[in-house]
């Protein structure tokens, strides 16, 4: 494993697993797979990857302890799979319905009572991406527990909007509240997780973030600006929405890319400009 890690594939797959993100694969996954006749398939895809996880994480740091979130993802999983074997055809009906919901849920009461016991889950992972000595820093805390924050709000929003879709609309498989609003959530929190950081250490230098630059506002809303064209086409491929929205929203979401971009661009210029000066 020394050897693997020395290299630069070895490297990547090291910042790979040191990502939250990859704790939460299993909850993403089963939000956006299951559905009507989709139960057992979407519980058997994250329950394997939450195995997966686990296991090469523990083949990869043999001694450090086992992160909170991945434990829960496998005994989640592990029973909601033992649930799906036992459950007769009303139960199953009922999973397939409103497990997604309660999966969201469940990381949403997993990500506030992390830090309610002032541990956030996302600690475990930071702690293997910085130096021991800044583990009780104020801008370190402060970090995991904004990022964990904004986690349990986009799964909060996740569950909320499955629930307008089952409970109000009555449609499970809405385009819009089962995948459309849950996904943009979900992208908004990765692509802040990979944001925030920056912008803390900015500040504790002494800076401000900069107009274009990677820590920008513009920077944060850059990939959920680029999700809008996609869903905007969607739209218009299958018809859950008036043509012009979906027009509208692939127009919106071209504009803001690239005007997101030329900001960026042109901020990098002018630093450019400074540094030859």
């Amino acid at each position: 494993m020394n050897a693997i890690a020395d290299t630069e594939a070895g490297r990547r797959l090291a910042a790979f697993f040191d990502n939250p993100v990859v704790g939460m694969l299993p909850w993403i996954m089963f939000s956006v797979l299951v559905g009507p006749g989709r139960f057992e398939f979407a519980v058997g895809v994250s329950l394997a990857i939450a195995v997966f996880v686990l296991v090469v994480d523990r083949l990869r740091r043999p001694g450090r302890s086992v992160k909170i979130l991945e434990i829960s993802d496998v005994v989640f999983f592990a029973a909601l799979t033992v649930v799906g074997l036992f459950a007769s055809t009303g139960t199953l009906r009922w999973l397939e319905t409103y497990s997604g919901e309660l999966s969201n849920f469940a990381l949403v009461a997993i990500a506030f009572g992390s830090i309610a016991v002032r541990e956030p889950f996302t600690v475990q992972y930071a702690r293997e991406r910085v130096d021991r000595s800044l583990w009780r820093t104020r801008g370190f805390l402060h970090t995991n527990y904004v990022i964990t924050a904004v986690w349990g709000l986009a799964f909060l929003v996740a569950a909320v909007a499955g629930l307008i879709g089952d409970l109000v609309l009555r449609q499970p498989d809405n385009i819009w509240t089962n995948w459309v609003i849950q996904i943009g959530a979900i992208i908004v929190a990765l692509r802040f997780t990979e944001w925030y950081p920056p912008v803390v250490r900015e500040r504790i230098h002494g800076g401000r973030p900069s107009r274009g630059g990677p820590t920008s506002v513009g920077a944060l809303f850059m990939p959920f600006a680029g999700y809008l064209v996609p869903v905007g086409i969607v739209v218009l491929a299958l018809g859950s929405g008036p043509t012009w929205l979906g027009i509208a929203l692939i127009i919106l979401g071209a504009l803001l890319v690239r005007a997101f971009k030329l900001d960026a661009n042109g901020e990098r210029a002018t630093e450019a400009r400074r540094d030859a000066e």
